[in-house]
């Protein structure tokens, strides 16, 4: 049973649509950073090996900067955390720069701090372009507002390279670089002001303390430790194997990248039909709603059993598009309505340090999973853990709603 809101979409505020240029404009830089490395490799500036540690180390900034955001913007206010994000970001295009400009171990020293800063000022941004959202768009337009920075997302994920390529193509990597610089410039200067809210001195304690504030916050809610505990293992389980087993199915399967692209490009397509989808729709169990959506991201790694018949892995993550946003946008909406406001920056940072934290062990471990066990039993393995989570997280308490009053 659900609602659907038969009347047209309010057109953005002002401050709202600033609010998506800035968040657009971080991801757009997020997202054409790796790619512009990538072909600065190809050219053979810099060597694979220093590709994979520029990523790395762009990882550990990010894991840094996210717990700590989440305290600084909840001490001080979104709308300065989100400013000297930006900032830092841009200040690293320099760094990078230098470091692929110059020669031997201090050249790498610069690449590799260059790529922990841009790290940081990617993490700052998240938990405090969240927190902001609530202090922008009034609670009736929360859900449609979620779904347009989630429509930003997936559209960045494909605007990003593709524009940064043809940039690089046109006019070189130098102007690929200062054009990502520019894109940290506007998400730290666009965003508008949100309301005034006071930031209690309590919060002025010790990091340890403040972060712990956020973790027995967090436990004060059992639908968002469910809710986390599930993405975290969808992301670890199903998440790594396209990341890692994908590639060599396509080629095994196409003889090349046909099916890597084609299955990508329907989760791109997928992720933003159900973004938009989320934008009217309320479902009236709007948790239970978003953990079925989630988990449809079971039915990839189980399409690719059948992987010689296209259509099925493309249909799967088609659905798995779909699903994941039918998740993130309750998910987000429900955060910023139950957790308070003083809490809320700090939560958020939770949520990312672990639904992403955690990836990385699940990327390490697919291949020695795949090799000691076989693939196809890595396959419905990760199918099933992702089919099953979800369900067992719906039993949770207040996990029907994403909220402890109802």
């Amino acid at each position: 049973m659900s609602e659907m809101d038969a009347r047209p979409m309010k057109t953005l505020s002002l401050p709202c649509l600033r609010l998506w240029i800035g968040n657009t404009a971080s991801g757009l830089a997020t997202w054409a950073l790796p790619f512009v490395l990538g072909l600065v490799a190809m050219e053979g500036t810099m060597s694979s090996t220093e590709l994979g540690l520029s990523l790395a180390a762009r990882t550990v900034g990010f894991l840094i900067a996210v717990p700590l955001a989440g305290i600084w913007t909840d001490r001080h206010g979104p709308r300065r955390i989100v400013l000297v994000s930006g900032f830092v970001g841009a200040v690293s295009i320099p760094i990078i720069v230098s470091g692929l400009s110059g020669f031997g171990s201090a050249a790498s020293i610069l690449l590799l701090v260059g790529a922990v800063v841009v790290g940081l000022g990617q993490g700052a941004c998240r938990p405090a372009y969240q927190a902001m959202i609530p202090e922008i768009v009034t609670v009736d337009h929360l859900q449609a507002a979620n779904a347009a920075m989630s429509i930003s997302v997936r559209v960045t994920s494909l605007v990003g390279p593709a524009a940064v390529s043809f940039i690089t193509l046109a006019f070189g990597t130098g102007a690929a670089f200062i054009t990502i610089a520019v894109l940290w410039l506007v998400s730290a200067v666009v965003p508008p002001r949100g309301r005034v809210s006071s930031r209690v001195s309590a919060l002025r304690r010790n990091i340890l303390s403040e972060f712990l504030v956020a973790v027995e916050e967090a436990k004060r809610h059992p639908w968002f430790v469910a809710g986390l505990a599930t993405l975290t293992i969808v992301i670890a389980t199903g998440y790594s194997v396209t990341a890692v087993l994908v590639p060599a199915i396509s080629q095994q399967v196409s003889g090349g990248a046909m099916l890597m692209t084609e299955t990508a490009t329907a989760f791109m397509i997928g992720a933003l039909f159900g973004a938009v989808l989320a934008t009217r729709w309320q479902p009236v169990n709007r948790g239970w709603t978003a953990l079925a959506g989630l988990s449809l991201y079971g039915l990839v790694p189980l399409s690719l059993l059948a992987a010689d018949w296209t259509i099925f892995p493309i249909l799967a993550f088609f659905l798995a598009g779909v699903g994941i946003e039918i998740f993130n946008v309750p998910w987000f909406t429900s955060v910023q309505t139950e957790i308070p406001p003083d809490r809320l920056a700090r939560v958020s940072s939770l949520d990312f340090l672990f639904s992403y934290g955690l990836a990385p062990a699940g990327l390490a471990l697919m291949t020695p999973l795949a090799d000691t066990f076989g693939r196809d039993a890595v396959l419905v393995s990760s199918g099933i853990i992702c089919l099953t989570v979800p369900g067992v997280a719906m039993l949770i308490p207040t996990s029907r709603h994403f909220s402890v009053t109802k």
